[in-house]
């Protein structure tokens, strides 16, 4: 049986639909925030039909202070995107961290990386820094094959 795999990137990384749709291509359930229900296999009541965005807050997020910002966390939304993305992180025995991806990408990264029964790999498309600490992967992997490859051992 394949694992399933927690895809963690970024909205503003374009290739993560292709990425999702190869890995499910290939057999695996994979969570995809940006659409929480959609071929997950492990369900959860309110998952959301799109994924979270800030703006479900506030059209004005870009401009909130630290204040703000912290309030915000507290907001229905907030609270139910996170339980989706954070009840999928726990279900998932594998995380994916394909770059580029940003700040809330690399923490899901390093639930994976710290916890005893999961794995992370990094898929590597592009590099937009290098980092150091990618060391704590499990694999790191320049290509969706690479990575497929390793998966099934």
């Amino acid at each position: 049986m394949r694992p399933s795999i927690y895809l963690a990137s970024s909205w503003r990384n374009s290739t993560q639909p292709t990425v999702v749709r190869e890995l499910r291509y290939h057999g695996y359930a994979v969570y995809d925030f940006r659409n929480p229900s959609e071929g997950w296999t492990k369900k959860y009541p309110g998952n959301e039909e799109s994924g979270f965005h800030w703006s479900s807050i506030d059209p004005g997020w870009e401009s909130w202070s630290p204040w703000s910002f912290v309030q915000a966390l507290e907001a229905p939304q907030a609270v139910k995107g996170y339980l989706n993305d954070f009840n999928a992180i726990e279900q998932a025995e594998v995380g994916v961290l394909l770059l580029p991806s940003g700040r809330s990408a690399h923490i899901e990264a390093g639930y994976f990386a710290g916890h005893p029964d999961k794995s992370l790999h990094i898929l590597v498309p592009e590099l937009p820094e290098p980092e150091l600490m990618y060391r704590m992967a499990d694999g790191i992997h320049l290509t969706i094959e690479s990575l497929v490859a390793a998966l099934r051992g």
